[in-house]
């Protein structure tokens, strides 16, 4: 006999919510209107507390009292609860917790066309369609830059599934500065921030996009950079929230788009390039990802078919850098966070993309 499914609502975690104080006004959590954004995906459950941003710290022990209530419902399996702030502020180091870390709002809302100071050039890299190794291919091109002699950010805003530290060997939270900035990781001369240095592992965050946007907006503005060339930002896959954010707040040099040869992933790229195009980002070029399999004979086998990327490439008037091959240490090097040192295809695609920014910035 199968188990009866327990549904979980909005009521049940405002009941569980209802008889926890708000020291500050002396009612109800509920009642007094601070928590907001409640989002409930099957088993797991997230919300946010509005608590003053100077008071962070001591809001601390009132988050988990309403994490650990929200727990104890019926049917829950995982509660994220993350506290924000209306009131401008810098980003707070989070306290380590089991189940979510506090992210602050911070500059939220950003005038169009913001610089960050001190970083010459700021580069999306893109898909439309996930899984086709985007992460991979910003990591690799930042590691280039980097070898050439550049100084080089990398900036993880693919805040649902991060995966920026486990492709750089980093874990465990960042340090702040004496302005409060988050003081970015660094490896292979590579500053690097993520939310997955913020959060456990095997933790999902269930947010909304705007909460997503603070997040992202806290990587990018909330950080001591220093000087920098390059600025690489791993962004989600497909056209969404995240990518119109970070169009319409920064000045972005231009953008990668990141594809594999098969039509199914050619389609979304298509649309990825022509939001772009739309909102007036500069393409320097498309990586083909996974575009063959080189065997003991030195024979290419095209699995997923032969030049997809670079017919579409040629059809939209679009710069080609490159194609990369299904190569076992490029994916080795990912998972133990290392460089693929022997894909001179990666130096390759670096200096065409080098080459292509460079005709646009005259």
């Amino acid at each position: 006999m199968s188990k009866l499914k327990l549904e979980i609502s909005k009521d049940k975690v405002l009941s569980a919510l209802q008889p926890i104080i708000d020291p500050d006004s002396g009612k109800s959590v509920v009642e007094s209107g601070i928590v907001s954004s409640i989002v409930i995906k099957e088993s797991s459950v997230g919300f946010a507390l509005e608590v003053d941003i100077n008071k962070a710290e001591e809001k601390e022990a009132l988050r988990k009292t309403c994490e650990n209530a929200v727990r104890k419902i019926d049917g829950v399996s995982s509660v994220t609860v993350v506290m924000t702030s209306s009131q401008p502020g810098a980003f707070s180091s989070p306290r380590p917790s089991p189940s979510a870390k506090k992210v602050q709002n911070n500059n939220a809302q950003l005038p169009v066309g913001k610089n960050i100071p001190n970083v010459k050039n700021i580069i999306l890299v893109a898909s439309g369609k996930g899984g086709v190794g985007k992460s991979t291919v910003a990591v690799n091109l930042a590691r280039r830059l980097s070898s050439l002699g550049h100084k080089v950010g990398l900036v993880d805003a693919d805040i649902y599934g991060p995966s920026i530290p486990k492709m750089l060997g980093l874990k465990g939270k960042p340090s702040l500065d004496d302005k409060n900035k988050i003081i970015p990781k660094e490896s292979e001369g590579i500053k690097s921030v993520s939310i997955g240095y913020l959060i456990e592992e095997d933790n999902a965050l269930v947010w909304r996009a705007s909460m997503a946007i603070k997040a992202m907006n806290q990587l990018m503005l909330g950080v001591n950079w220093g000087q920098l060339d390059y600025l690489i930002v791993d962004t989600p896959p497909g056209t969404g929230d995240i990518q119109l954010s970070l169009c319409k707040s920064y000045d972005i040099n231009g953008v990668v788009v990141v594809s594999t040869p098969q039509e199914v992933a050619l389609i979304d790229v298509k649309k990825a390039i022509t939001m772009f195009r739309k909102i007036n980002v500069p393409i320097l070029g498309i990586v083909q990802n996974m575009s063959y399999f080189e065997d003991d004979r030195g024979k290419k086998n095209y699995i997923f078919g032969e030049g997809g990327a670079k017919n579409l490439a040629k059809d939209m008037d679009i710069p080609f850098l490159g194609e990369i091959p299904i190569d076992q240490n490029l994916r080795e090097s990912a998972d133990i966070g290392k460089p693929a040192d022997n894909l001179l295809l990666l130096d390759k695609i670096a200096l065409k993309f080098k080459k292509e920014l460079e005709k646009l910035n005259g």
